[in-house]
């Protein structure tokens, strides 16, 4: 099961994906059986799991807890660019939806496809409507230039931050995550690390570089540019990139994927050749979806702390206090599982 730590204020709890898991079913089986829906075709053995589960665990189920009456016309507009693309969005209005509702306050959310006319339509809309707040989101961790129909709310920006930093936002700590990554390989005792990169123009694949290339300095290890390998955030680039690893007259002791879909190719490459994951060459991937959990051996990872992001952003927008400018960055834990172990 993941790791849960507490990030900067944020008490990470159980969530339905721990749930799903320890009852062996999906997310949508566990939302179903929770909110009572009789019409659905989910037998009682399942049933019975999945409630299980939940009590064991501790798992609170979020829309049970009821607004008052005072509140419950108060909304939240979340304004994003993509959805469908990445996990990663679902999983912050997620955490939105659940700390807005448990304080009596409902949730609007619109896909702008990042087109302005529409995003500055919504905000007029919104303006009228007289919204609690808005959280301007991105699916891609970036720089964003907010339109200016932003600034007549009180807003936050969630995993992006505008260059003129006239917005409080919440990004994950990325380099930081690469480095305890990084770090946790040599711990191991691991010294010629390899780095897949994702994609170079994204920023988050920058950052987990840099968090990577200061672990071994911090170590005093060098790192050989032969060992940092171009990527593509998914499987084939993990694949193609651990071949050429394993070509080299002196392959690498451990390899470290920028993302999990990465290292579901690294995977496929490292079996190829006859070698076993964890026992010859050890592989560490980062984001913690759902797929590191059921790779053989499990995947250790680095979370990404989309939920924590959501719900921070609810509590800027529903302080008494005036939300001040700056770039909170919060914590991507390292996820111990099987791989990275000798």
């Amino acid at each position: 099961m993941p790791q849960r730590t507490k990030h900067n204020e944020i008490n990470v709890k159980v969530t339905m994906k721990d749930v799903a898991l320890a009852a062996g079913v999906s997310q949508s089986t566990v939302s179903f059986v929770l909110n009572g829906q009789e019409d659905m075709r989910i037998g009682a053995d399942t049933k019975e799991r999945v409630l299980k589960a939940a009590e064991t665990l501790g798992y609170r189920y979020r829309p049970a807890g009821r607004p008052s009456a005072w509140a419950r016309h108060k909304v939240i507009g979340i304004m994003i660019d993509e959805i469908a693309t990445s996990p990663f969005g679902a999983i912050s209005i997620e955490g939105v939806q659940e700390r807005a509702w448990s304080a009596g306050v409902m949730t609007e959310i619109v896909m702008t496809g990042g087109d302005r006319s529409y995003e500055q339509e919504m905000l007029q809309k919104w303006a009228r409507d007289g919204v609690e707040g808005v959280i301007y989101a991105s699916i891609l961790t970036r720089e964003v230039e907010p339109p200016i129909a932003l600034r007549k709310h009180r807003a936050v920006l969630l995993n992006c931050h505008d260059k003129a930093s006239q917005f409080a936002a919440v990004v994950p700590a990325e380099r930081r995550g690469g480095y305890a990554a990084a770090a946790a390989l040599i711990a191991e005792g691991y010294q010629r690390i390899a780095f897949i990169t994702g994609e170079t123009w994204m920023e988050a694949s920058e950052q987990r570089r840099e968090g990577y290339m200061k672990a071994m300095a911090d170590h005093g290890l060098m790192v050989d540019p032969a060992l940092v390998r171009p990527g593509n955030f998914l499987p084939s680039g993990g694949r193609a990139a651990t071949i050429d690893l394993l070509d080299l007259s002196e392959r690498p002791e451990a390899i470290f994927c920028a993302n999990d879909l990465m290292a579901v190719g690294c995977y496929e490459a490292i079996k190829e050749r006859g070698l076993r994951v964890g026992a010859d060459i050890a592989v560490v991937g980062y984001d913690d979806q759902e797929i590191a959990q059921h790779l053989a051996p499990a995947l250790s990872t680095v979370l990404l702390p989309h939920r924590e992001m959501g719900i921070w952003c609810v509590r800027q927008l529903l302080k008494k206090s005036e939300i001040k400018p700056h770039v909170e960055r919060l914590t991507c834990p390292f996820v111990p599982r099987v791989s990275h172990h000798r």
